[in-house]
């Protein structure tokens, strides 16, 4: 008789943290700088959201950032180093609608290791093999890799098949086609090269990419001045393998979410709700921490998505969704690797339940109206089978969208409350949604007399050309009152939004309290100081890292040119001994603060978690 023992179950489970930590260290020790994840919302306008660690180091491999001396923004410094390694917070928003399955998600970390110009092909394909067989303790023979088998554009990657074989047989080194082995760019034009594929048991855990040509739009490839390396690790698919699980969900990164869930609801099991809901309220949790607030556009629509459906998965489940708040809680104590999460966590379960209350009430009179127009969907149809499919057009839709702010996704969770799976005319819907926007942009023209100068911080709006000089007034003047702010409540105050009319201005800042009459009234007055002064305002065209590196403010949301206007109000001769502000922006501005008139605040309040809004005018 013979007692048959699982190795890998002999074996100390790496946890989640554990493994990020090996991770770091191990590419620290080849000479990489840890620089921390950069924000959910990228700086990279091709993108609505971060998709991959590389996104922050863009401009590292198109040479138009120097790693030695170009300031990185997540670090606040230069690298100081041609490699860099991180753990990247990522999103996905292509499949939002799969999730609930064994490994869709929408919020994922990618492990990334990258070189500017230092190492390539060779150091980068051993230190992959170093780092799973030494480091991650995983067999030799589980191991096999992907390489380019060429085409017209690009040749056969042969040194990385060549290095490939010094630690795998030939028959666990496939050569793939360029849909699978070549990467990039990312967007219309960028960084591009062959890649190489790592799997462990057939599942795909890595993609080594090595950087060598610039693709164009028109799809030419020019050789890059240097060559660089991006790698990309499926993190929560690596705690999967490590830990010996079947699905991501079973790994130590939802098991708590889950346990949670459980607690709440005993003896439902329902996996795909659960999975649901514990994807979306992580999910939730990261894109809060970075500022992004519930919308109806970019962003904030798929913010509005996540905690909407995890609003309508605890419906179906039976408990209450104000549960969704300590699930939270548990995410932000399991997350500790981002100290954002619980330095932001007021704000976060603030503007989250604020959300929640929100859709709460929308939702009430939203089902009333649903089912009152579809009464029969309210229980299934037995003689058809539980799953009765039911079709809803794509006015109706967009009437339960704009009326009841109903997402497709809300309706067609609607729908599954009585059993039913519902398909919706979409392309009707977006048909509705256009015209609708057609409607609005129309009224705007008509209310704003078809005028308009469209600026880097926001709009401004006039009809005729006395208008227009007041409006460019309280654009000056916006510009000292968010210096003024920074000097008043301190440095950690950033703008988060403007618009601007002939009749005020509206600024919007992070602040996470309600400011004093004291507070308020040394704004106006430093502002009005200033004015009063007769400072110069002055411009200069100048490189846009040069601009951030003199310490410019900016919109953070914004994408400025690479050469950038910089307006200055105040100098080093002045009696300031400094300038009073320094902004990146469009234009246009007085010419000197005495024609801006006297500067008063209208109101100061709440616009959401940590947003405070100020309303002033000039006159």
């Amino acid at each position: 008789m013979f007692l048959v023992i699982n190795i890998y179950d002999t074996v100390k489970r790496m946890t989640g943290h554990e493994l990020r930590q090996k991770f770091l260290d191990f590419f620290a020790k080849k000479g990489h700088v840890i620089v921390p994840s950069s924000s959910l919302i990228p700086d990279d306008p091709s993108v609505l959201l971060t998709t991959a660690g590389m996104q922050q180091f863009k401009k590292y491999y198109t040479g138009e950032f120097d790693p030695m001396t170009a300031v990185h923004p997540t670090l606040g410094k230069p690298l100081g180093s041609y490699s860099a390694v991180s753990v990247q917070k990522s999103f996905r928003t292509s499949d939002i609608e799969e999730v609930g399955d064994e490994s869709h998600l929408t919020f994922f970390e990618m492990l990334g290791h990258f070189s500017f110009g230092d190492y390539f092909k060779k150091e980068t394909i051993e230190w992959t093999h170093e780092l799973l067989t030494k480091v991650f303790s995983i067999a030799p023979e589980r191991i096999s890799a992907t390489v380019f088998v060429g085409d017209e554009k690009i040749q056969f990657d042969k040194e990385s098949y060549d290095t490939w074989s010094a630690f795998l047989p030939i028959e666990r080194i496939r050569k793939g086609p360029r849909a699978d082995n070549v990467w990039g760019p990312a967007g219309p034009e960028g960084p591009c090269g062959a890649a190489s594929e790592v799997y462990v048991d057939d599942l795909e855990v890595a993609t080594l990419v090595f950087m060598e040509y610039y693709c164009a739009k028109d799809g030419n490839l020019t050789p890059l001045s240097q060559k660089g390396v991006d790698v990309g690790w499926g993190f929560e698919r690596l705690a999967m393998i490590l830990q010996g699980k079947k699905n991501i969900f079973e790994t130590d990164l939802f098991q708590p979410i889950f346990e949670k869930i459980i607690l709440q609801i005993p003896g439902r099991n329902d996996e795909r709700s659960k999975r649901i809901i514990a994807d979306h309220v992580r999910g939730v949790t990261f894109l809060l921490a970075d500022c992004v607030h519930p919308s109806n556009k970019g962003a904030g629509y798929v913010l509005r998505r996540l905690i909407r459906r995890a609003m309508m998965q605890t419906r179906r489940m039976g408990f209450s969704e104000n549960s969704l708040l300590s699930l939270m809680d548990g995410v932000i104590e399991d997350y500790s690797f981002y100290p954002e999460l619980k330095r932001n966590q007021a704000d976060i379960k603030r503007e989250f339940a604020s959300e929640l209350e929100k859709f709460e009430k929308t939702l009430a009179s939203g089902i009333k109206e649903f089912f009152a127009k579809f009464p029969e969907w309210t229980h299934s149809d037995e003689s058809s089978g539980f799953h009765k499919v039911r079709k809803i057009s794509g006015d109706d839709a967009f009437y339960f969208y704009q009326s009841h702010s109903l997402t497709l996704d809300v309706i067609k969770d609607l729908a599954k409350l009585g059993g039913h799976i519902v398909e919706v005319d979409e392309q009707e819907f977006e048909r509705a949604r256009d015209k609708h926007r057609e409607i609005s942009r129309a009224g705007a023209e008509k209310k704003f007399g078809g005028h308009g100068l469209l600026l880097d911080t926001g709009e401004l709006k006039a009809r005729d050309e006395a208008e227009l000089q007041k409006v460019i007034r309280l654009h000056t003047a916006t510009h000292l009152l968010h210096a003024a702010l920074r000097k008043i409540l301190g440095e950690s105050v950033r703008q988060m939004g403007s618009d601007i009319t002939a009749e005020r201005t509206r600024f919007d800042f992070s602040f996470d309290r309600k400011l004093t009459d004291d507070e308020k009234q040394q704004i106006e007055t430093l502002v009005n100081d200033v004015i009063k002064k007769g400072h110069d305002v002055t411009m200069q065209e100048m490189p846009y890292q040069e601009a951030i590196t003199q310490g410019a403010l900016h919109f953070f949301k914004e994408k400025y040119p690479e050469r950038a206007k910089v307006y200055t109000i105040g100098d080093s001769s002045t009696s300031l001994g400094h300038p009073f502000s320094r902004e990146l922006c469009g234009g246009p501005h007085v010419q000197n603060t005495k024609e801006i008139g006297h500067f008063r605040i209208l109101k100061e309040e709440a616009v959401a978690s940590g947003v405070r809004r100020i309303r002033a005018t000039v006159g």
